[in-house]
């Protein structure tokens, strides 16, 4: 098997030499150059021409964003997969990120083996799904950062309406797991209350999220996480029908 070349992009040297030395004992990873800023990235990224570019957002002369729209106009023998790192959480960066042509977006602090399996899945598969890592995916994440974790996953855009509702709902459900059984009387008028918007809109605005979600076939991500077939791209589930699973999935690993 061909080692998988990896391209190091940040400007704090001392979280790139750990990263590096942390990859560098992997067998099947070589480190193909550390960059300080964005402008150092593109020019190593054009000589190295690596599989996997592991890239900060906020670094001096060009920042990760810039990077990634420059990084598009470039003519390629092929075009590296997009590993973002970066303490920024915001739904409005991470979206933009994912809409540049990022593959994952991981929050820092991340762990070291997290990132490796990272690497490893976005260079061996053209098709990788966007993930949403950081340091609480596992125990002890906070409600909305598993919610966004997931959603992310299956293919929800952070920037519709619809993925705000929706993370609201499987809030409240898993807080109150009853309001599933009162959709349509408590439910949708709790979130159109809490968002200045009405019910229906509501509804809406999360079949379109759940539809758009489908069309981008990343559905085999979710079954990844929990070891078994989740969803199928034939069983498009009802509002109801997902907010109750994703709930009920997320108070599980809760509770594991």
């Amino acid at each position: 098997m061909n080692r998988i070349s990896v391209l190091l992009a940040d400007d704090n040297q001392t979280l790139l030499r750990l990263i590096a030395d942390s990859l560098s004992r992997k067998p099947e990873i070589e480190i193909a150059g550390m960059a300080k800023d964005g402008v150092e990235a593109l020019e190593m990224v054009q000589s190295a021409c690596p599989d996997v570019l592991l890239l900060d957002i906020v670094m001096p002369r060009l920042d990760g964003f810039s990077t990634l729209e420059q990084l598009a106009r470039l003519d390629l023998p092929k075009r590296p997969h997009v590993i973002m790192l970066t303490g920024l959480t915001r739904d409005d960066f991470i979206s933009r990120a994912m809409r540049l042509g990022a593959d994952y977006y991981m929050i820092k602090p991340f762990d070291m083996q997290m990132l490796y399996t990272r690497i490893l899945e976005v260079a061996r598969a053209d098709d990788a799904p966007v993930y949403l890592s950081g340091p609480d995916t596992q125990t002890g994440a906070s409600v909305d950062e598993r919610v966004t974790n997931l959603f992310l996953s299956i293919g929800i855009p952070a920037h519709i309406k619809g993925y705000g509702y929706l993370r609201e709902a499987v809030k409240m459900v898993m807080e109150n797991h009853d309001l599933i059984n009162r959709i349509t009387k408590e439910l949708y008028p709790g979130i159109a209350r809490r968002f200045s918007t009405t019910p229906s809109k509501v509804e809406r605005a999360m079949r379109h999220a759940i539809e758009v979600a489908w069309s981008r076939g990343r559905l085999d991500s979710v079954n990844r996480i929990y070891g078994y077939k989740v969803f199928s791209a034939e069983d498009k589930p009802t509002n109801g029908e997902f907010i109750a699973l994703i709930a009920d999935k997320l108070s599980m690993r809760q509770t594991a």
